[in-house]
């Protein structure tokens, strides 16, 4: 019998077909290295790049809407290109919280809502302990009830956390409220050697599924963060290095492709330690990246 996942899957080829049949992009902060704000021109380079790489991306994961200004600058550049957007929304403090929807609110208004994949409530915000599944669930429902209110009843609202929290039963009224659940997995942050990486993903990815089909049947995982670093220090038998990166871009990233929407940790990041990012800083690909 084919397990629910395998079924959706097939759902979803005959949807959207083979080649597209999932959104893959890149996670991308709102600051270059420098720690400054990206312009629109900024984004509209990131938006560039993704599209030259091998895969040609066109999707990308930013994690706020309201700092530095994110979807002011990004969305229009965002539209230009033709890419999409799955766009987060910080629950922290409550002002914070109400500036990043207003942000949203905002962007649907002036762009409408082609560029907007889903909205996840939040990041991994039940693995820092900042929450509780119970105050998440209820900020994932009025995210879900405000885009209601804007005639964007379709667009999906979830939530990204580790796999770890998305096993803890405590965290299930989370699952629940969510329309997708995002799955954080890195082995490298596991002491994995990266022999034993792409089974190390699967494994915590299946644990994700399982849990999430038990407690909401139907619900998609998406794996919205994941990767290897170039560079930095070891973590256990885990180590950075050009040659393992690509290793676990060959093997991770190019069966993720086809399994699930993914969104890959990171574009860039060359000023970062460890450092996630497949590009230079001059945005030349530091491994190889065709599947």
């Amino acid at each position: 019998m084919l397990s629910l996942f395998i079924l959706q899957s097939i759902l979803a080829i005959a949807s959207f077909g083979r080649a597209s049949a999932f959104w893959k992009g890149f996670n991308l902060p709102a600051q270059l290295p420098s720690g400054a704000c990206k312009t629109q021109q900024d984004w509209a380079r990131d938006f560039a790049v993704l599209q030259s790489l091998p895969g040609h991306f066109t999707s990308a994961r930013l994690y706020a809407s309201s700092d530095c200004n994110t979807l002011a600058e990004a969305v229009p550049a965002a539209v230009a290109s033709g890419s999409t957007l799955l766009v987060g929304v910080w629950t922290e403090n409550s002002a914070h919280y109400e500036a990043e929807k207003q942000a949203l609110v905002q962007a649907v208004q002036q762009h409408g809502t082609g560029w907007l994949i889903a909205v996840s409530v939040g990041s991994e915000d039940l693995y820092r302990g900042d929450t509780d599944a119970v105050t998440l669930a209820g900020q994932i429902n009025d995210v879900k009830n405000m885009l209601h209110g804007l005639g964007a009843a379709n667009i999906e609202v979830g939530h990204v956390d580790t796999w770890t929290a998305w096993v803890d039963p405590k965290n299930e009224a989370a699952i629940k409220a969510c329309d997708f659940v995002g799955h954080d997995g890195y082995p490298y942050f596991e002491g994995s050697s990266i022999d034993q990486a792409l089974t190390a993903y699967r494994q915590a990815l299946q644990k994700t599924r399982d849990v999430v089909n038990r407690v909401k049947p139907g619900t998609w995982v998406w794996i919205t963060e994941t990767g290897w670093p170039v560079s930095g220090g070891n973590f256990g038998v885990a180590v950075p290095s050009k040659p393992n990166a690509q290793a676990y871009w060959s093997s991770v990233a190019c069966e993720a492709f086809q399994d699930a929407h993914t969104f890959w940790y990171t574009l860039q990041d060359y000023s970062s330690s460890p450092s996630f990012g497949v590009v230079d800083a001059n945005f030349q690909p530091l491994f190889n990246l065709p599947c």
